[in-house]
């Protein structure tokens, strides 16, 4: 994990996720008759390390934390906030399952996310704005007062790839109005959109 004077971060402090080079022969594809930008996006930023575009940080036990890609970031009061940072926040609370903040700064959140263990040991649906509240205090708490947010939008389920992966841009697409987001082709579940839209294009 390095910071970006190209010097190891400190513990607990968010850097760029990095491999030491020379990496072995087949890890460098390059890209599709590009190899210059290829060479200038992974191989320039710190000299001597491949670039994965990725960010996090080493905790004191010596654990590595991916917090998300670097170009994820959202921009509040002049901060550059990490989604994963933001998302991580919230996430460590029981009985979230999945959080999700996009860069615009609207959290999206996952299967069982709405469900919180209740004073009897049964399980309870708070209202959106409990779920706001609690959740803004805790991301306060943990990341800071600029990182606490307003809005909480509690979902049956995520867009994911077949492979798992959250479909991040299609959610964003549809949350700044584009009614002819292209819907990728690996979506797992595609009906899981519908339920979505409404909720990501209110104001």
């Amino acid at each position: 994990m390095l910071a970006p004077s190209g010097r190891p971060a400190e513990v607990d402090t968010d850097g760029a996720l990095v491999v030491k080079l020379p990496l072995p022969p087949g890890a460098l594809p390059t890209l599709w008759q590009d190899d210059e930008r290829y060479v200038a996006s992974y191989l320039t930023a710190f000299d001597g390390y491949y670039l994965t575009g990725d960010g996090g940080h080493v905790d004191a036990d010596g654990y590595l934390f991916v917090m998300g890609r670097t170009d994820d970031v959202i921009n509040v009061a002049g901060h550059r906030l990490s989604t994963g940072v933001d998302g991580g926040g919230a996430g460590r609370a029981p009985g979230r399952r999945r959080v999700r903040r996009d860069r615009g700064g609207r959290p999206d959140e996952g299967p069982g996310a709405a469900r919180l263990r209740g004073t009897q040991g049964r399980r309870s649906r708070p209202t959106r704005r409990r779920c706001a509240a609690s959740w803004s205090r805790m991301v306060r708490d943990q990341v800071g007062a600029v990182a606490s947010f307003k809005d909480v939008a509690i979902v049956p389920a995520l867009p994911k790839t077949r492979s798992g992966k959250i479909l991040r841009k299609t959610m964003r697409g549809i949350a700044d109005g584009h009614r002819d987001e292209p819907i990728p082709s690996t979506i797992d579940d595609a009906s899981v959109l519908d339920a979505l839209r409404p909720i990501l294009q209110r104001g």
